[in-house]
């Protein structure tokens, strides 16, 4: 298992704030989104790339624990500084966990063994039965071990549902060979983050004739570089000049399905939401939430000769105090 240099993958240093790591997701998410990539293939791995290093970078929590692994993980709990993780990297919980590998979740073998919440037992998922001993395995009917993975899924996939191929590789365990399977995977308009896409009979064989486990693959979203889910709905920012907010624009909003039009209206104010009605995500019940542009007021980081002369006739002529109390 390779270790992934997460701040490598985004381009900034170790000490990047919250905010300079968002930014540079932002920006290259903008640059590799499948959607506006010439080379779409190259562009669709550097995306999920991108996507996972911000999945852990952008989570407090996950970047802490990251940051205590450092790329000496393997070396961490055999003398010197013990990993967070437990003796050879591997998470205290899941010691006895096989290593389970996948591929075409969008996941690096280092972020499922690591960062994801995917879980492996035996019996029904959350169960905790106990795996059968040497005295009762053959008289003990036992089913098999669910096996769980992160599915990273696109706001695309979620608007127009899609096909992925995702494979398995299974270790050597409980007597059977190693082997690898791949699985064509159905993944349904209106899927939800935490949601799970269930293969029935797909995870870990059974014991005395009881059936084998289940293979979950759970939904993870992945973070758009300009759209905000909330419930079914959308949202983006919309960036207006001082003077298009007070005159009012028609201005141009990029939304999952095309480039629309909103029209702001005269003496609009910072944080006006404005609404494009079924524009957002599929609901469980097939209708579409909404899609809300929401206003930001920049003004120019740099003005000429010519326009500071304006702004300042602007502020001679104008009666507007913004700090006027009512």
């Amino acid at each position: 298992m390779k270790f992934k240099d997460y701040y490598q993958t985004l381009g900034v240093p170790r000490t990047a704030s919250a905010d300079e790591i968002k930014q540079a997701f932002r920006k290259l998410a903008r640059v590799h989104h499948p959607d506006v990539a010439k080379n779409k293939a190259t562009a669709e791995e550097k995306f999920k790339e991108i996507n996972e290093a911000y999945e852990v970078l952008g989570d407090p929590e996950k970047r802490r624990r990251y940051d205590e692994m450092g790329p000496n993980w393997q070396d961490a709990g055999a003398g010197g500084t013990q990993s967070p993780f437990g003796q050879r990297g591997r998470r205290p919980h899941a010691t006895n966990e096989p290593d389970f590998e996948f591929g075409g979740t969008g996941f690096s073998d280092f972020f499922e063994s690591f960062f994801s919440d995917r879980r492996a037992g035996f019996g029904s998922a959350g169960r905790g039965r106990r795996r059968p001993s040497d005295e009762d395995e053959d008289d003990l009917a036992q089913p098999g071990r669910d096996i769980e993975a992160d599915l990273l899924v696109t706001l695309e996939e979620v608007l127009r549902g899609s096909q992925r191929k995702v494979t398995l590789r299974r270790p050597e365990m409980d007597g059977a060979p190693e082997r690898s399977n791949t699985y064509q995977v159905k993944i349904p308009a209106g899927m939800r983050e935490g949601q799970r896409i269930r293969l029935a009979g797909q995870g870990g064989p059974g014991h005395g004739g009881a059936p084998a486990g289940d293979l979950y693959l759970r939904v993870r979203l992945a973070r758009h570089p300009d759209f905000t889910v909330r419930g079914d709905d959308l949202y983006c920012d919309l960036d207006l000049a001082p003077w298009e907010a007070v005159l009012g624009v028609k201005a141009k909003v990029p939304t999952l399905d095309a480039v629309t039009v909103v029209r702001v209206a005269p003496n609009t104010t910072e944080g006006t939401h404005l609404r494009i009605r079924e524009m957002g995500l599929p609901g469980e019940d097939g209708t579409r939430g909404d899609f809300y542009a929401v206003v930001r007021i920049k003004t120019p980081p740099i003005v000429s000769d010519e326009e500071k002369v304006l702004w300042e006739k602007l502020a001679s002529t104008s009666k507007f105090n913004p700090r006027a109390k009512p």
